[in-house]
C-alpha cells in the first residue's frame, strides 16, 4: 500500500476538500503531445474465474474514484495535492485497465484508494500524465475483457443511483470511467453535509442500467438540475456530447 501522511503535515478539512468539486472542473484544451495529457487511472480486479457482477464492479469503480477526491492526501498541505488539482484543472480524465492475481496484488502499491463492494474491487489512482505512469499499470490492459450485464436488486432507497444509458453498449472498462466522473460530479452537487453523510457509508451507490423510462426519469432531473450528467467528449466508443450517466441523490437528501 501506499505511504501514509506525515504526521507533522497539515491536514484539510473535509469541507476544503469537497469544495474542490465544488466549484467545477478546468476544461483546458489538450497539449499537443499526447504524453502530457493528465489522467485518473482505475484499475478493476477482474478475476479469470469467478469474475464479480458487473454491476458490483462499477459500485466499486465509482465508489473508488470519488473516495480517493475526499482523501486528505489531495487536500491543502496534502502530498497529492499538486497532482490532484493540476488534474482538476483539465478535463477529468479517466482510463480503467483490468488486473489479476499478482498484477492487481502490485497496483495496492501504486498510490491511490481500493474499495471492495462484496466481491468486486476497484483501485482509483492518483491522476498525473499519462507518460508518467507507472510500469506496474503501464503493462495491464485497457481492453479485451468485458462483463455481461448482470440483474442485479432494486436500488437502496438511501443511497446515490448511477444510470448508464445501456443503448451506448459501453464495455466495462468504459463505463466503470464514466461512473468514476458521474460519482465526483454528483458530491460536488452536494451540500458538504450531504457529502459528509455519504462519505460515512464509503461513498456507496447502485449502478445500474437504466430502462426507458428510467433514463427519462433521469434526464428530465438532469434538466430540472436535480440530478448530475456526465457528458462524454467522445474520443473513444461513443459519440462526443452523449449524454453517457446520470447520478441522482437519494430522496433524504433533496
Amino acid at each position: 500500500m501506499s505511504e501514509s501522511p506525515i504526521e507533522d503535515t497539515p491536514r484539510s478539512t473535509f469541507a476544503e476538500r469537497h469544495a474542490v468539486l465544488a466549484q467545477g472542473y478546468g476544461g483546458r484544451p489538450d497539449p499537443d503531445d499526447p504524453a502530457d495529457v493528465l489522467a485518473m487511472p482505475i484499475v478493476l480486479n477482474i478475476p479469470k474465474a469467478d469474475p464479480p457482477p458487473r454491476s458490483r464492479l462499477l459500485e466499486a469503480a465509482a465508489s473508488a474514484s470519488v473516495a480517493l477526491c475526499f482523501d486528505e492526501r489531495v487536500g491543502p498541505g496534502g502530498e497529492w495535492e499538486e497532482s490532484f488539482r493540476a488534474w482538476t484543472s483539465s478535463r477529468i480524465r479517466k482510463v480503467a485497465r483490468r488486473a489479476r492475481g499478482a498484477h492487481w496484488t502490485a497496483a495496492q502499491d501504486v498510490p491511490g484508494v481500493t474499495v471492495d463492494v462484496g466481491d468486486a474491487q476497484a483501485r482509483a489512482l492518483v491522476p498525473g500524465r499519462v507518460g508518467d505512469l507507472d510500469s506496474r499499470i503501464r503493462r495491464l490492459q485497457i481492453g479485451g475483457t468485458d462483463l455481461s450485464h448482470d440483474e442485479p436488486d432494486r436500488v437502496a432507497d438511501d443511497l446515490p443511483v448511477l444510470w448508464i444509458d445501456p443503448a451506448l453498449e459501453m464495455t466495462v472498462g468504459k463505463a466503470a470511467a464514466q461512473v468514476g466522473h458521474a460519482s465526483m460530479l454528483l458530491a460536488g452537487t452536494m451540500s458538504t453535509e450531504q457529502c459528509e453523510a455519504w462519505a460515512a457509508r464509503g461513498f456507496a451507490c447502485s449502478v445500474r442500467d437504466a430502462d426507458a423510462q428510467q433514463w427519462a426519469t433521469a434526464r428530465a432531473l438532469v434538466d430540472a438540475g436535480r440530478a448530475a450528467a456526465v457528458r462524454d467528449a467522445g474520443f473513444t466508443e461513443v459519440a462526443p456530447g452523449s449524454m453517457t450517466v446520470v447520478g441522482v441523490a437519494p430522496e433524504m437528501w433533496r
